[in-house]
């Protein structure tokens, strides 16, 4: 059946407005992240003006994960691809390399000045890509985002300047309940043992003895003398509460724990910290802001700090 005159002047009307309307709702920026974490900087900073996909979700370790066919047709229509650097997605870089050749592609984690880096304990001449632990760290991170949106489409600077400024004024609040909670965690218990090696800016920042059973990569593995070794440090240092992560089996935590309890040292979970990826999309802990206070009030907490029940902004699922 062909269109009326009637309807044919209302679909030109219609395409006139669509083509009048703003970047916000026609021609968002197509952005791909690959972890969580810098798939939220480029929300926040980029607000109405980005459309973002975040390749590895809730519970997924970003050290053993490789693209997808779906991942690679979804980078290649970017208009921005953000991926973290530092190694960290280790099975992804050669691809990743290879299309910065031809696209708009930047490893947003290599923005963090070298002087302010850890060495890799488990390959040579590379670092430890866990800088999201630190708000302090984190916001470079945040600019390096910034920059890159605002060199793809300089004619928003203002609008991702006055975002990423009101993230980071977010951030600066995190870092001050992070200095201030951790603080009060007795000092000899200022021990944190988790499944692999994550937090090591967190322990320098905040004065922790970290341990992880596995090293930095998960992709390292723990056998059985290293499992004996840090069941009597257990024991020795007393040190009460183990955590376990979203994205690594926690088999050998619990393995230790069974172990100091077999030595007559009762050990707790001390709960679940977010490591390599954020919280479920949609809730706070899937925010950088959320995972970040879920992990600081519930370290604080299970080792004998003073925190609110319910992290910082009263917002952590009940039972944090």
């Amino acid at each position: 059946m062909q269109p009326t005159r009637r309807h044919f002047l209302s679909l030109v009307a219609f395409s006139t407005a669509f083509a009048a309307t703003p970047l916000q709702a026609q021609a968002r920026l197509n952005v791909v992240a690959t972890t969580g974490m810098i798939g939220d900087a480029a929300r926040q900073v980029g607000g109405d003006l980005v459309e973002v996909k975040s390749l590895m979700g809730a519970g997924v370790d970003p050290h053993s994960y490789r693209q997808t066919r779906s991942d690679i047709a979804a980078m290649t229509r970017a208009d921005l691809v953000l991926w973290h650097g530092l190694y960290l997605e280790a099975q992804m870089e050669e691809f990743l390399l290879k299309l910065a050749k031809r696209g708009n592609v930047t490893a947003v984690g290599e923005a963090i000045p070298k002087d302010l880096l850890i060495g890799h304990a488990d390959y040579e001449g590379r670092y430890d890509p866990h800088i999201w632990m630190v708000p302090d760290l984190w916001v470079h991170v945040v600019r390096a985002v910034q920059k890159v949106l605002t060199d793809t489409a300089p004619e928003y600077a203002a609008t991702f300047e006055a975002n990423a400024t009101a993230h980071l004024s977010s951030m600066a609040r995190l870092s001050n309940y992070a200095r201030e909670k951790l603080a009060s965690v007795p000092e000899r218990a200022r021990v944190l043992l988790t499944a692999h090696d994550a937090f090591g800016y967190f322990g320098r920042a905040y004065g922790f003895d970290v341990v992880g059973i596995q090293g930095i990569s998960t992709e390292s593995e723990a056998g059985l003398n290293r499992i004996r070794t840090l069941v009597d440090l257990l024991v020795a240092r007393d040190i009460r509460a183990v955590f376990v992560e979203s994205s690594v089996s926690d088999r050998n935590v619990r393995a230790l724990a069974e172990g100091a309890a077999a030595q007559g040292h009762e050990v707790q979970i001390g709960g679940e910290l977010f490591s390599d990826a954020m919280g479920q999309p949609g809730t706070y802990e899937g925010t950088y802001i959320g995972m970040i206070d879920h992990n600081i009030s519930t370290i604080a907490k299970a080792l004998g700090g003073n925190v609110p029940p319910r992290g910082m902004d009263g917002k952590l699922n009940a039972g944090t």
